[in-house]
């Protein structure tokens, strides 16, 4: 584990690397930024979403956050799926979860764990939607990996449901909504193959926010 005395010389390292690797890299960072990912992710600090992806400065716009969650009345999440597909004209989504996820694994526990509660609610409503399939896998853990992936599903029919979406998809026919889990144990991402255009299909008949 680094020192905090040590964060600024790895800066100054990191810095020297980008450098020699592209001379411009800075300078061109510094006049724009054109991603083509919104990266939704958990906060956890052993997800490091450029890392994991091996992307670079500039290539993902990222919002984090206790497990992935996007929720209607949170204006940070809000505002930056907004400004992403908006303003930045992203063409992907990607709500990223992963294994071992510390929101997910409270939110199944009987306790009281005071500002987290409403919080953590929105993950025990996606349990309260799933309860007879999670409640059918006796494996603890399974059940555990079971709603880590479910939770990220409802995040990405969350995202679909903002009005930014709907009205950029029916315009241009993008940005797409992906759910992806990551495997804390071996650092792998997984696709989920959310079915993208049946979910917006099916929730355009409640939540339609644009003609089609």
């Amino acid at each position: 584990m680094a020192r905090y005395e040590d964060v600024f010389e790895n800066n100054r390292k990191w810095v020297e690397r980008n450098i020699d690797r592209d001379p411009e890299f800075f300078s061109r960072l510094a006049t724009h930024q054109d991603p083509d990912l919104l990266f939704i992710g958990c906060a956890d600090s052993r997800v490091p979403p450029n890392e994991i992806m091996g992307l670079y400065p500039g290539d993902v716009f990222v919002h984090r956050n206790i497990a992935n969650l996007v929720v209607s009345t949170d204006i940070n999440a809000q505002s930056v799926i907004e400004y992403a597909v908006g303003q930045l004209d992203v063409k992907h989504i990607i709500v990223c979860g992963h294994y071992g996820c510390g929101g997910v694994a409270a939110a199944m526990q009987p306790a009281d764990l005071g500002l987290l509660n409403g919080w953590l609610r929105e993950i025990r409503d996606v349990y309260r939607l799933y309860q007879e399939e999670l409640d059918a896998i006796e494996d603890t853990d399974a059940r555990y990996r079971r709603l880590v992936e479910l939770n990220i599903q409802e995040q990405c029919v969350n995202v679909i449901k903002t009005a930014v979406v709907q009205k950029t998809y029916v315009r241009t026919g993008h940005p797409t909504v992906h759910g992806w889990v990551y495997d804390v144990s071996n650092g792998l991402l997984r696709d989920l193959e959310i079915p993208f255009g049946e979910i917006l299909g099916n929730i355009q008949e409640i939540y339609r926010l644009e003609e089609t």
